[in-house]
């Protein structure tokens, strides 16, 4: 049904938008050519326009049926063989940045996975901000520096085309290594716990190698993570639309994006169908797996649940990123960032201009001041309506699975595209289309935690002893799941902002002459090789934001409830004054399960 709905918005996008779909068709197809009344009434009869929308989607649909998608409006090929041959190339993509992904995963990781491997983990923080550096960076920036420096002046490998395995190294690196960042920090963000439960204590000192230890470390923390490396892919998939535009690779992002903007029907139901598809393929085989690593403990209740053992130290890395940030907006609000000075065109830093100037002459130092207010709110706002909509519904996984499933196929892209259609064009129409889909990875990490923590030993006691439902959500898993799912927002904050860029570097976001960060990357990225501060000025505030989330990520903890003792079913048994109280075994050994932290050495 959401498939269906969805396919029906992508057919009646021409008419939610109010254009006319013969002369964006006409315009894509030659746009020299004047769009006469009869021009155009000949391509409405052409395409059959006038029969309406709901004619046109049964056409398609019938045709499907039949293994025949149609003929695209604007090149009048067969579109099931285009988009055959765009998803295999988007696919081979996919693979090579799922390498490199799981490549900087393990290289985040390391830190934690050798310490906690043998006991060395008390008291430490996590790791560097490195990572979370990495993850800030934009990808259509990574893209772009890969593609001038490695490819044009190093010459190293090729910087544009798709014709073997050589094309595929940039690219790859440009999607699988701010995706792998983030992954890495989810990772490293859930071992410590694994490492502080009874049986990692218990098989150091038995001896088991650390090698094993960490290993099963990793099996038992991976699965809570597996439905979001399912959305990764489906994102790398459809999702990496500029990577795609800067390399000229024909993927299926860049068709869908081209059939959206040409307003080709046919391609673009077809390319989101097949992005639909791969997405619950995706989601399928994240179950399989999660069912393979810890299927019986989750049948048979048997799991410890994964909090952290001790907050991390009081640290100083998020204010000294805080004051930097900080002190970069404001050095530059006092500057105007729409005043032009055609003599001092792309000129380097100096005393005038910390930061430079651009193509027009504006300095940088105050367009990157002046934009950060509009960038940051909106990027704060969506991340908050995000984690909430995330939450709520992460906790019926029954309702928002197959919506998390159908709406992490859809490209931010195309979203936005939607979005602009129904609710027409404005300042808050990216940050609109960018909450549509920012709260999917919430709810895919909110339910794979309340699935686990649902099967955890104490919680079991907990309904033994007469515990409602009110009682276990608000003093068992609001407590366990909260902490994580928010520590993951502020993670995403940063990509939040990053996706607000991506439509302003693509064109659907903020207008010329607005400070917007997408929209100043997108301005200045032609001019890297000449005036290359223009960009990496941008890309450094994104970076020091990155930095700042991921460092006060790591502090995030919800004060732990008091777990009182719910009240029994029945009271106990009377004994004669003559002998000594015994206890009543079960429930002194269900409460020591409940109220027992991870880090009892008993």
């Amino acid at each position: 049904m959401l498939t269906a709905a969805l396919v029906c918005g992508i057919g009646l996008l021409p008419w939610l938008s109010r254009t006319d779909p013969a002369l964006t068709v006409l315009k894509a197809r030659s746009a020299e050519r004047a769009p006469t009344p009869e021009t155009l009434r000949a391509i409405r009869e052409q395409l059959g326009l006038e029969d309406g929308p709901l004619a046109l989607l049964g056409h398609w649909l019938g045709g499907l049926l039949h293994g025949d998608a149609g003929r695209s409006w604007v090149s009048d090929t067969e579109v099931l063989s285009a988009v055959a041959q765009a998803l295999g190339a988007s696919l081979m993509l996919m693979a090579g940045s799922i390498v490199v992904t799981l490549l900087t995963v393990a290289a985040v990781c390391a830190r934690t996975l050798r310490l906690g491997s043998r006991r060395k983990l008390v008291g430490r923080g996590p790791g560097g901000t490195g990572s979370a550096v990495l993850a800030a960076l934009p990808e259509f920036l990574v893209a772009s520096v890969l593609a001038s420096v490695v490819g044009v002046q190093l010459g190293w490998l090729p910087a544009l085309g798709w014709y073997g395995p050589q094309w595929m190294v940039l690219p790859s690196l440009a999607l699988g290594l701010p995706a792998g960042a983030v992954l890495g920090r989810m990772l490293d963000d859930l071992l410590p716990a694994a490492f502080a439960e009874p049986w990692a204590l218990a098989a150091v000192s038995r001896g088991i190698p650390p090698k094993s230890v960490a290993r099963q470390a990793l099996r038992r923390c991976v699965p809570g993570l597996l439905p979001n490396l399912g959305l990764f892919v489906v994102g790398l998939t459809g999702g990496s639309v500029a990577v795609e535009q800067i390399f000229d690779i024909p993927g299926l992002g860049r068709l869908t994006l081209r059939a959206a903007l040409a307003q080709d029907l046919p391609v673009l139901q077809t390319g989101t169908l097949a992005l639909v598809l791969l997405a619950a393929l995706a989601a399928l085989l994240a179950r399989l797996g999660v069912r393979w690593l810890i299927g019986p403990a989750l049948r048979d209740g048997a799991l410890h649940s994964l909090h952290r053992p001790t907050p991390p130290a009081a640290r100083v890395a998020p204010l000294v990123y805080g004051l930097l940030l900080a002190g970069v907006i404001a050095c530059g609000l006092p500057r105007d960032p729409l005043a032009l000075d055609t003599a001092a065109k792309l000129q380097a830093p100096s005393w005038a201009h910390p930061f430079g100037t651009d193509s027009l002459g504006r300095d940088v130092l105050a367009r990157i001041s002046h934009g950060a207010l509009t960038t940051l709110g909106i990027a704060f706002a969506v991340s908050v309506a995000a984690l909430v909509l995330g939450v709520l519904l992460g906790l019926l996984p029954r309702l928002s699975g197959p919506l998390v499933d159908t709406v992490n196929a859809v490209p931010p892209v195309l979203a936005a595209l939607l979005v602009t259609g129904v609710a027409g064009s404005g300042p808050w129409t990216p940050a609109v289309a960018v909450a549509v889909v920012a709260w999917s990875p919430l709810a895919a990490h909110t339910s794979s935690l309340l699935r686990q923590e649902r099967a955890t030993l104490h919680l079991m006691a907990t309904r033994a002893l007469g515990a409602g439902p009110g009682h276990i959500l608000r003093r068992e898993l609001l407590p366990a799941v909260l902490p994580p799912v928010v520590r993951h927002a502020l993670l995403r904050l940063p990509g939040i902002a990053l996706a607000l860029a991506a439509l302003g570097f693509l064109g659907l976001g903020a207008q010329p002459p607005s400070p917007e960060w997408g929209l100043l990357l997108a301005e200045n990225q032609p001019y890297v090789e000449r005036a290359p501060w223009a960009v990496l000025a941008p890309a450094a505030v994104l970076a020091l934001l990155g930095a700042l989330a991921v460092t006060a990520a790591g502090g995030v903890r919800l004060p732990r409830l008091r777990r009182g003792n719910p009240p029994a079913s029945a009271p106990p048994a009377q004994r004669t004054p003559q002998s000594p109280p015994e206890p009543d075994r079960p429930a002194v050994l269900a409460s020591a399960a409940s109220d027992s932290s991870p880090t009892d050495p008993r």
